[in-house]
């Protein structure tokens, strides 16, 4: 699992939160002041919401395909079962009724191609709402949408009757009945318990054909969907070239579609920077590393590029020159194709959290869980992944709304600022104590950066065989003058003036934090990991000269250990920032680089420079925290593909942090696809970074990811969706009144309650709103980088 990835399947079973594949064209609308926010962080959290190139429909031409790469082929078509997925909804947003859609404040609007007015027309005794259908609206077999799919559809959802295979029936559990009105367009719905969240039901609408019988329901929609009524209808689900065409709806009674052809086809994440490059896709959601060799494709090449033929060569060319100009051929080839493309770029209303698996050891206490919390710089956290970016990157301060969204507020003061000494006192009230003074020698800086704390006290490092082997450093070389001096710009004069070398003092962050961080010349973080890397190579070149020293010759020491793997990390460092800095670190397929090695070096040598740096040439280190003699060591997973290095970036960030309270941390890196079933579902993990969407009806869509996990008849425990395992019984209880408060204000302080609540139970720490990085066709418009907003499919289309 990736970091562009939520939990896997959960995301389906509820809504917009559940749609979004664990891991939508709309008008900015002024929003009224949001409690805890700057004017300055509304402005930029709503200019960051969306990036969709927005063009008048006069301005498209008529006609053309879209070719748009999804994550898979649909599970199956029917969004209300278990296996429906990203693409499923993506689906359905673009052939099924839609009753309200969400704009890019992550609110509900009316459709009006669809209802001509949706409203509460009685509160008391019972809550009822009224449809009023609109009359031109019909499926694509020339019937009419009427009360009685509106019937069919409560029917199949109310929970009634097993015979249905849904994965949910939130809302439509408290509906009482659905009855036809003044005439056949005219629906109203009576609900035994009130409902806040009614805007959510009958989105999508299917026809009765599909709701009316269990059959039809459980396997009439799997493969294929014969009656429609959106702007376009699916034509064909092609398994065997993994691909779902929608066609022009000619029935669409609304704007009709300016593109003649959607094309939804499959491709993996890590396919889809080639397919750019071949010019196979017209939309693609894509990472950082794809983003970049997008927005590089428009540099002029380098003096050192290799000569293509066009280019000339005075004398004859050697089998490497030749092998050199068709390489230079090919990326000149790709990038004359990448420019065509450019990077939409927005938050995603999803966010990133590290979570605590709070069901027993050390974090089952509350106080530690704090104290871990405490410990973390988020805003250091936000900066790794979204300044490069040129996003806002103030920390997520709310679990269940998203910056930018109508009600947005920071309630993470209910936990606490990033406070060490605080941390600390936590710990010790917990019976976690150091069990002596941090081991300084005279003359080291008070506050400066903690020690080394990635050999455990017997000098002891944590075995790991994909790190075994040794690519820099040679263990047989007892001399010092190998050591790579990681003070020196010299070695790369690009980087001279833009990375301050050496170690920060008290209160001052890495340098890299000074680079310049901009989108074209710095996604991915490449500024700050060969500052950090470089940095560290520094560090740990004068920890190697004081254990030598205090070795004193004996190489039989512990000392002396200490040395040669200090020596062998700096060499490591020094040899990962200058990959990146000469262009050879993480590199796309076709670029003319070996990206599994690279990747594998790099990220080595990151592994170890996460742990605290020793500072000012001594060794010291913070002891760890102990309890009954045992140190307090955690148990950090982490997935282990080729798309999770951000993740695994911020988690070794993570380690860092903890380290300086004396919490150790053991970073396991496990297969992306046993990392969410069989860890994060399964609770085998202490600590765990994944993402979940945001959601418009966080009452009904957040509840079953905070509720408190119950026992089992069979002595298990029902955790939902609460892979945490922390819940309280309030909590539960504002997330009911929530649910069920009509008058809107009150519903989202209630919301506000409940979030405060989550986040003084520290049982999930948000750390940032995700990027949404789509590259698209330079010609489309209406399309890229939603946020929260509902695509409006009859808009998207070619520019003029």
């Amino acid at each position: 699992m990736t970091d562009h990835d939520h939990p896997a399947g959960r995301r389906a079973v509820c809504r917009r939160r559940r749609c979004a594949a664990l891991i939508a064209a709309g008008v900015l609308l002024p929003l009224p002041a949001l409690a805890g926010c700057s004017e300055d962080d509304r402005e930029a959290s709503a200019a960051a919401s969306q990036d969709i190139a927005p063009a008048p429909r006069s301005a498209l031409k008529n006609g053309g395909t879209l070719r748009w790469a999804v994550d898979a082929m649909p599970g199956t078509l029917n969004a209300f079962q278990s296996d429906a997925d990203a693409t499923t909804a993506r689906i359905a947003g673009a052939v099924l009724p839609s009753m309200f859609t969400i704009d890019a404040s992550g609110r509900p609007q009316r459709n009006a191609d669809f209802l001509d007015a949706a409203d509460i027309s009685t509160r008391d005794p019972k809550q009822v709402v009224t449809y009023k259908i609109n009359p031109k609206a019909r499926w694509s077999n020339g019937t009419a949408i009427t009360a009685a799919d509106f019937i069919a559809q409560w029917t199949a959802l109310r929970g009634k009757d097993n015979a249905y295979w849904t994965a949910r029936n939130a809302g439509y559990d408290r509906i009482g009945k659905v009855e036809q009105g003044a005439n056949a367009h005219e629906v109203k719905v009576t609900f035994a318990r009130p409902y806040a969240d009614w805007r959510s039901l009958f989105t999508p609408l299917y026809p009765k054909g599909v709701m009316g019988s269990a059959n039809a329901f459980n396997d009439g929609a799997r493969e294929q969907l014969k009656v429609g009524a959106g702007p376009f209808l699916v034509q064909e689900r092609d398994a065997k070239e993994s691909r779902v065409i929608l066609v022009r709806n000619p029935r669409w009674w609304g704007a009709p579609a300016k593109l003649k052809r959607i094309v939804l086809q499959s491709l993996p994440g890590d396919k889809r920077a080639a397919a750019l490059a071949e010019g196979s896709v017209d939309v693609a959601a894509v990472d950082q590393i794809a983003a970049k060799r997008v927005a590089s494709a428009r540099r002029p090449a380098t003096s050192g590029s290799p000569r293509t033929p066009a280019e000339g060569n005075a004398g004859p060319q050697s089998n490497g020159d030749r092998a050199g100009a068709r390489t230079g051929a090919k990326a000149a080839a790709e990038n004359s194709v990448l420019r065509g493309y450019t990077i939409r770029k927005a938050l995603e209303p999803a966010y990133t959290q590290l979570a605590l698996n709070g069901s027993s050891g050390p974090l089952a206490d509350d106080r530690v869980r704090r104290a871990v919390a405490r410990a973390l710089d988020r805003q250091a956290l936000a900066d790794t992944v979204l300044k490069p970016l040129d996003l806002p990157s103030k920390p997520l301060g709310s679990h269940l709304l998203m910056a930018g969204q109508y009600g947005y507020a920071d309630h993470s003061d209910a936990l606490g600022d990033q406070d060490a000494g605080a941390a600390k006192a936590l710990l010790a009230d917990a019976g976690w104590k150091s069990d002596g003074a941090d081991r300084q020698q005279a003359g080291q800086k008070a506050g400066a950066p903690a020690p080394d704390g990635y050999p455990d006290e017997d000098g002891d490092e944590p075995s790991d065989e994909r790190y075994a082997g040794d690519r820099y450093g040679d263990e047989s070389d007892e001399s010092d003058e190998d050591l790579p001096d990681g003070d020196s710009d010299d070695r790369n004069p690009a980087r001279a003036g833009r990375v301050h070398a050496g170690a920060p003092g008290r209160g001052e962050r890495p340098a890299a934090a000074e680079a310049p961080l901009s989108f074209t010349g710095a996604v991915g973080s490449e500024v700050q990991q060969s500052a950090l890397l470089r940095q560290s190579a520094s560090f740990y070149k004068q920890a190697a000269a004081s254990e030598k020293a205090d070795a004193d010759g004996d190489t039989g020491s512990a000392a002396y250990a200490k040395y040669k793997r200090y020596k062998k990390r700096a060499a490591e460092a020094l040899g990962a920032a200058e990959m990146i800095e000469t262009g050879q670190g993480p590199q796309l397929p076709g670029s003319g680089g070996h990206p599994g090695a690279r990747h594998a070096a790099v990220e080595r040598a990151a592994d170890a420079a996460a742990a605290p740096q020793p500072a000012d040439g001594k060794t010291s280190r913070v002891a760890a925290v102990k309890k009954n003699g045992k140190p307090l060591t955690l148990r950090f997973v982490l997935p282990d593909g080729a798309g999770s290095e951000q993740l695994r970036t911020v988690g070794r960030r993570i380690a860092s942090m903890l380290g300086k309270i004396g919490i150790q941390t053991s970073l396991q890196r496990v297969s992306d696809a046993s990392y969410f079933q069989d860890h994060i579902a399964g609770g085998d993990y202490d600590l765990a970074l994944y993402s979940w969407p945001g959601t418009a009806y966080p009452a009904t869509d957040a509840r079953p990811i905070y509720a408190k996990p119950q026992p089992a008849p069979d002595g298990s425990l029902t955790v939902e969706q609460n892979y945490t395992r922390v819940g309280t019984d309030h909590i539960d209880q504002l997330f009911d009144q929530a649910a069920s408060e009509l008058d809107e204000g009150a519903a989202h302080t209630l919301v506000a309650q409940a979030d405060a609540r989550i986040w003084a139970a520290a049982g999930s720490i948000p750390l940032y709103q995700r990027p949404e990085l789509v590259a698209t066709k330079k010609s489309l418009a209406n399309v890229g980088a939603f946020g929260f907003a509902t695509p409006r499919f009859q808009d998207i289309g070619y520019q003029k």
